[in-house]
């Protein structure tokens, strides 16, 4: 955990959080990049407070052991070029994954200072012709010559093995898609197709005997101190009581205490058995983890330094691909590119077997081009997305759908008083051609025709008309509120000789107070399903018919969080709902008029009020620190809004979060929301030291 947060500290060092950095003279963005993100950062170093932004990295950076100073005391002044863009994208093949950040440097001498103070004690800096660099960590490398600066993340593992057969490990010969090619230094590490090898065998099965024999030690271990707990069980009926020891102001040497397994009380967990390393590692297994972790540096080292190479021996000229900037606005303070079908494709079941064919369906539902641009204004953030699929054909049906009749009566439920809701209005019939679409193509080549079959069968016998009746597409979740409910649940106490009893508490929880509504052109059809759920032996226990309402109650989960259920169908809309008196529309203000207007004009839009929310889950938070940070939040959170809409050949959703204090602005009001939320923290640390 230490080692993590360690490299996570460095890393957020040298980017500063939403530090905003560039290369003057950008290199080429490799083919393979699955992401791609532009900072501003000509307009958010003016959002950035360095009075509060720089104290606080100090204060979370400092050494907390017998050093009580900071490692860098002025982040603001790292020689980092903070009002210009930065550059960043990553990349992944079957086995090397990559991030890299171009910055430019304002201040070479005083970021190599800054350099010296995160990396390893002792660490040479590497110079080559043109650039210096040096490793931070075993997988992060820092670059710079002149006034220009790389962070790259480098990982390798070797590709899958299926079938006895080796996958083609695509980094042994190129390090990005640039296409260089791989020196003989790093061809030296490519996996080989080899037959069978008995020696080979046989190294395997001693390394499992070694595995087993520590496994071995480790349970004869727990087994005798289990033993011991036994017999003292036995003597005395009860764990021996912990002894309370005066309070020390003084240091103590080891050789005061005199250590007697008989009086100590029980672990309090098993990792209070053992020492924190009971047994020597095994010398040879230690050189053995060893060589192969020198050997995994020594690919990764030279990964990074043909990128290096590349981008210091650059003419400077950036080339991104077209479809990354579709969607680009360059008044945003950040632009992100993400292509989420090399992601999932190469990545995520990039490793699977080709049988698994889990790329198929998935791989075409994933082939797009996702864009977002982020703005922190003065007193709200917006979040722009843009989706659009590769293929022409899908994203024509895809936005089809988008083009949805739209139903004022739903927009009706909505009210200002309710914590949030979500509105649907598409076309429920063309979404059979959108999934038709997604479907076609995505067997195997030699059934193709098959399936091409499949699927027209499938759209002869789908009646699309007649289900789109009974659900056109129109639907509206309102969560009115959060109510609370006093529910009996059972706990367990133990006597002195401990006994087990079974003991029947209380406790209030929240449970939701809500209404789902949808449209419907065959009100008969939903009536018919209630009237068979009323009806049948089975389904009769627990529902029933009350005038125009049916009704569902489960007395036996009459302590779970929802019990209780009414549907109706009413002026051709389908509700259900925990309350009847919901489905009754209310005087509505002028704010939720406006949510009524929106909800009737997108496709898709929705808000969620995060106060109300937090003051619903009240109860659910019960350490002293959490009601306070709970408090804190209440008091600040703000309120959260989107809607969504076929646009621009794309389907393009927008999200508002409107902040609540009173912070600069929008960009600082996170860092205000932490900055506090981290002083709770650490003060609840302290009252547990003292």
């Amino acid at each position: 955990m230490k080692s993590l947060f360690l490299k996570t500290q460095t890393i957020f060092l040298i980017l500063l959080g939403f530090v905003l950095t560039f290369a003057q003279n950008s290199m080429k963005i490799p083919q393979n990049a699955v992401f791609y993100m532009e900072v501003n950062g000509k307009q958010l170093n003016k959002k950035v407070n360095w009075e509060k932004f720089n104290p606080f990295l100090q204060e979370i950076t400092k050494d907390k052991g017998k050093n009580k100073k900071a490692s860098w005391n002025d982040y603001s002044k790292t020689g980092i070029k903070y009002d210009a863009t930065q550059y960043h994208y990553a990349t992944m093949n079957d086995s090397v994954k990559s991030y890299n950040t171009h910055f430019t440097l304002e201040n070479p001498e005083k970021f190599q200072e800054f350099i010296n103070s995160v990396k390893k004690k002792g660490q040479e800096v590497t110079k080559k012709n043109n650039y210096s660099y040096v490793d931070i960590e075993d997988d992060i490398f820092v670059a710079w010559s002149g006034n220009r600066a790389v962070l790259s993340l480098m990982s390798y593992d070797k590709p899958y093995k299926w079938n006895d057969d080796y996958a083609v490990d695509s980094a042994a010969t190129v390090v990005d898609t640039v296409a260089v090619a791989i020196d003989s230094a790093a061809a030296a590490y490519e996996e080989e197709v080899k037959l069978f090898d008995y020696k080979e065998e046989i190294k395997y099965l001693k390394d499992d005997i070694k595995y087993l024999k520590e496994s071995i030690k480790d349970n004869n271990a727990e087994i005798s101190k289990l033993q011991k707990d036994i017999k003292y069980l036995e003597k005395h009926h009860k764990y021996p009581e912990e002894k309370k020891e005066p309070e020390i102001t003084e240091a103590i040497k080891d050789s005061t205490y005199t250590p007697n397994v008989e009086v100590l009380p029980p672990p309090i967990s098993q990792d209070d058995y053992y020492s924190e390393d009971p047994y020597e590692v095994d010398s040879s297994y230690q050189k053995e983890m060893d060589s192969l972790n020198i050997e995994k540096f020594k690919i990764v080292k030279k990964f990074a330094e043909d990128s290096f190479n590349l981008y210091f021996n650059s003419n400077g000229e950036l080339s991104v691909t077209k479809d990354m900037l579709s969607f680009r606005d360059p008044n945003s303070d950040v632009f992100i590119y993400a292509d989420y079908g090399k992601i999932v494709n190469e990545g995520i079941y990039g490793k699977m077997p080709a049988s698994f064919n889990f790329t198929g369906i998935l791989g075409k539902i994933y082939n797009s081009n996702t864009s977002y641009n982020l703005y922190f204004d003065k007193d709200k953030v917006r979040l722009v997305n843009n989706y659009q699929h590769k293929d022409s054909e899908t994203q024509k049906n895809i936005s089809e759908v988008y083009k949805g009749k739209k139903n004022k009566k739903l927009a009706a439920l909505i009210n200002d008083k309710s914590v949030g809701y979500y509105v649907i209005n598409v076309n429920g019939s063309k979404y059979f051609d959108m999934m038709y679409g997604l479907l076609k193509n995505t067997g195997e080549s030699e059934y193709q025709k098959e399936m091409e079959l499949m699927m027209e069968t499938m759209k002869i016998v789908l009646d699309e008309e007649a289900i789109a009746k009974i659900a056109p597409g129109n639907g509206i979740f309102v969560l009115n509120e959060l109510k609370s409910k006093n529910v009996e649940y059972t706990d367990y106490d133990y006597d002195d000789d401990y006994n087990e009893k079974e003991v029947k508490k209380t406790k209030d929880v929240m449970v939701p107070d809500f209404t789902f509504a949808f449209t419907t052109e065959n009100e008969n059809y939903w009536k018919r399903v209630f009237n068979v759920l009323t009806s049948n032996k089975a389904f009769a226990k627990n529902f029933s018919k009350n005038g125009e309402f049916y009704a569902f109650k489960d007395e036996k989960n009459k302590n779970g969080y929802v019990d209780q259920l009414f549907f109706t169908v009413k002026e051709g809309i389908v509700y259900v709902t925990t309350s009847k008196d919901n489905i009754n529309t209310n005087n509505q203000s002028e704010i939720s008029k406006q949510w009524m207007k929106d909800s009737s004009k997108y496709p898709l839009s929705g808000r969620l009020n995060i106060q109300k929310l937090l003051i619903g889950l009240d109860k659910e938070f019960k350490s002293k620190s959490e009601r306070k940070t709970l408090d804190f939040l209440r008091k600040n959170v703000g309120e959260v809004y989107f809607k969504t809409e076929a646009k621009g050949g794309s389907i393009q959703t927008e999200m508002n979060y409107n902040i609540k204090n009173s912070s600069e602005n929008s960009l600082m009001y996170f860092f205000d929301l932490f900055d506090e939320i981290y002083k709770i923290s650490e003060s609840e640390k302290s009252s547990k030291t003292l």
